[in-house]
């Protein structure tokens, strides 16, 4: 974040956790809502722009993603005003201050904007899954369950984009050999 003493500053609250670990846990949750309005604001730009013979099966696949990433903006941003900090959640602040790089704006196949939307929810896990980490450590059980609940979903999503990539990664791998299904399964 820009500048990290607003974004941690705090108002009084009677939440047992120290003032000192809540100020980190607001920076990271400011972090977290950055990088999540950023993400759901470039699926949707998927979700407009998608073109292709997969075109509605990924249109409706990115806008329900979109929602849900919708639900977890809120989600974060209340628990920072939970803990007494300031949510910083303008698109302005979530731009600047993102982990996540800039969306391609050149891009219209489906499976352009499945690898691109893959690999900034890869990045996402990995910060969420790093978060956990930090604000248990920071003694906050309650913001570690919640970057839990965000990464189980998360992963769900990153798996669904993956299928969309994956047979053509082992195609290209095996030459143009494709998978066959054993006789007992068919």
């Amino acid at each position: 974040m820009s500048d990290n003493k607003q974004t941690s500053r705090l108002y009084p609250s009677r939440i047992d956790i120290p003032a000192e670990a809540r100020s980190q846990i607001v920076v990271i949750l400011n972090q977290t809502l950055a990088a999540t309005l950023d993400l759901k604001t470039q699926t949707k730009q998927a979700h407009w722009n998608v073109k292709g013979t997969d075109f509605y099966q990924l249109h409706e696949l990115f806008d329900e993603i979109a929602g849900e990433l919708e639900e977890y903006v809120d989600m974060v941003a209340e628990r920072v005003t939970a803990l007494g900090g300031y949510a910083f959640g303008t698109a302005r602040l979530a731009a600047s201050n993102s982990i996540l790089p800039e969306y391609p704006l050149d891009i219209l196949d489906g499976k352009d904007h499945v690898t691109a939307l893959a690999d900034r929810f890869a990045s996402y896990a990995k910060h969420i899954r790093e978060a956990i980490a930090k604000t248990d450590d920071l003694g906050d059980a309650d913001t570690a369950d919640l970057y839990t609940e965000i990464s189980r979903t998360i992963d769900k999503r990153l798996w669904f984009l993956e299928a969309h990539l994956q047979v053509a990664e082992i195609k290209a791998e095996n030459g143009s050999a494709t998978v066959k299904t054993p006789a007992a399964v068919r």
